[in-house]
């Protein structure tokens, strides 16, 4: 039966996991249901859910050998819960849109052949949400889909700011900073005005969305001035198993010393390194955390990503030329008050001085009450932002 309001279904692909939620449009925005297909490619795959309805509530082993098996099984159940009509549009985040897509807009071939022609761009995530776009087509050839890029909130980054400092050529290919995580920075910066007021959302923030992938923000008057992530999300800050920033001569070094061609190069900086390079052990901040006291290797991890979180705090404030305005989001961001703290350390001169009992109960404001700039904590929801974006798009609202 088809369902009296639009329903958006939001997807969200990793290298190897499917997040999704399912949303009814209106105002405000209902979200029904959240899940995950993780674990893709291992013989113990699962989908789990979690609805408003009890019968949502599951978790299920799955054979789920690629995304476009995993992405399978989801389609399977949404026919047999809720019917093949249930869906008026599905949202996808694209990570990458490369010179020509910035803008949310409507899926079409034409967009899909050129998404092809850009999978060089970003080989870690392209690839796989170009197949669940093309999953859901055959599946519901009718089904209207919306590509959301992750690179839009940056698209207009000040030209000093987009540039790279290799051969101008190049930049004809495409071949400039992009940035990433745009649309959890688009969703902070509209809560940041609905919840402190727009004269805050105009000032000179930092947001730092800090999870399996971390990076920073620097924006004022509403629009991103700088990113910490580049070309692709591999750079910027030390994340969970990417390296961020490395000297590019390093490339050339291993290539000789050890034999490593691109194609290691590339796996060793997005799965191997960061967190779990460094420590050996995991690539969890809540393992490392625990273990930090017993093993040098986890605390130097942590240090590390505390150090360098802290730099591009300093060097974001001086591309803005001061800061009113401080927001921790993502997984480690919202969770983890020894690392916020840690962080903020010494940065007193910028006026940034945490509360500690606010920041101990990961209250949404966690800057003392003399501190120049507010500091804040907050949830991020690029489900939430993706199914509005799609709202908008094909005006379901």
């Amino acid at each position: 039966m088809k369902p009296s309001n639009p329903r958006i279904l939001t997807i969200n692909g990793g290298s190897s996991s499917i997040k999704f939620a399912l949303f009814e449009a209106g105002y405000p925005l209902r979200r029904i249901l959240d899940g995950v297909i993780d674990r893709i490619g291992l013989p113990e795959a699962s989908l789990r859910v979690k609805g408003l309805d009890q019968a949502d509530n599951f978790s299920r082993v799955v054979a789920a050998t690629d995304h476009t098996a995993a992405v399978g099984a989801l389609m399977d159940w949404i026919e047999e819960r809720h019917g093949r009509d249930a869906l008026t549009a599905v949202g996808h985040r694209v990570v990458h849109g490369g010179p020509k897509y910035s803008k949310p807009q409507r899926i079409t071939e034409e967009m899909v052949e050129e998404l092809h022609r850009l999978r060089p761009f970003d080989p870690e995530h392209l690839p796989e949400e170009i197949l669940l776009t093309e999953a859901f087509h055959r599946r519901f050839p009718d089904l209207p889909q919306v590509a959301c890029f992750d690179t839009a909130f940056h698209h207009d980054l000040p030209r000093v700011a987009q540039m790279l400092p290799i051969p101008r050529r190049y930049e004809a290919l495409g071949v400039r900073r992009y940035g990433f995580h745009g649309l959890s920075y688009e969703f902070l910066m509209g809560e940041l005005a609905r919840l402190v007021g727009s004269e805050a959302a105009q000032g000179r923030v930092i947001l730092a969305h800090l999870g399996n992938g971390a990076s920073l923000a620097a924006v004022h008057h509403g629009k991103s001035v700088d990113t910490s992530m580049g070309f692709t999300p591999a750079a910027g800050l030390v994340m969970s198993t990417r390296s961020g920033d490395l000297d590019p001569g390093l490339v050339w070094y291993l290539a000789w010393t050890e034999g490593l061609d691109a194609k290691r190069f590339n796996a060793m900086i997005n799965s191997q390194s960061g967190l779990l390079g460094v420590s050996e052990t995991s690539s969890d901040m809540r393992d490392l955390l625990d273990r930090e006291t017993q093993d040098v290797r986890a605390a130097e991890a942590i240090a590390l990503f505390c150090y360098q979180v802290k730099k591009w705090i300093g060097s974001f404030a001086a591309a803005l030329g001061g800061l009113d305005t401080l927001v921790f989001a993502g997984g480690i961001g919202e969770n983890a008050t020894i690392v916020r703290t840690r962080i903020c350390e010494g940065l007193g001169f910028l006026g940034i001085e945490l509360e500690e009992q606010r920041n101990a109960t990961n209250a949404g404001v966690i800057s003392s009450e003399g501190g120049r700039v507010c500091v804040y904590v907050n949830h991020t929801d690029e489900e939430w932002m993706i199914a509005k974006t799609v709202c908008r798009v094909l005006d379901l609202d």
